[in-house]
């Protein structure tokens, strides 16, 4: 896959729009070649209750937001993205990556009950 700035990658975080309509978030799963060329198995995880995983065929521009049908119907994927700008960067004097909690988190406790 190609482009720069508005790819969607494993791990990705998407809106799913069906007939101009935001309908569920989804995350990408995988994206692997199909056997037709330009053409990839996109497996997403839609978060619903209960997850479900569906494996859409589609080529790289419909993965990247670009509008596409399904069954005559319009749909489309919007990648959902991440604010990171409470997170700590290399400019700031702060590692490209935190592994432990930014400084604006903050903890609850929660109460038990007996």
């Amino acid at each position: 896959m190609s482009g720069k700035e508005s790819i969607t990658r494993v791990g990705d975080l998407v809106l799913v729009h069906h007939e101009n309509q935001p309908i569920v978030y989804a995350r990408i799963e995988a994206i692997e070649p199909d056997v037709k060329k330009n053409w990839f198995q996109v497996s997403l995880m839609i978060l619903t209750i209960p997850p479900q995983s569906v494996t859409w065929i589609l080529r790289e521009e419909y993965i990247n937001g670009e509008g596409f049908t399904m069954g005559g119907k319009p749909m489309k994927l919007e990648r959902v993205k991440r604010d990171l700008s409470g997170l700590p960067s290399e400019e700031n004097g702060g590692a490209a990556k935190s592994k432990g909690p930014c400084k604006t988190s903050k903890v609850l406790k929660f109460k038990k009950q007996h």
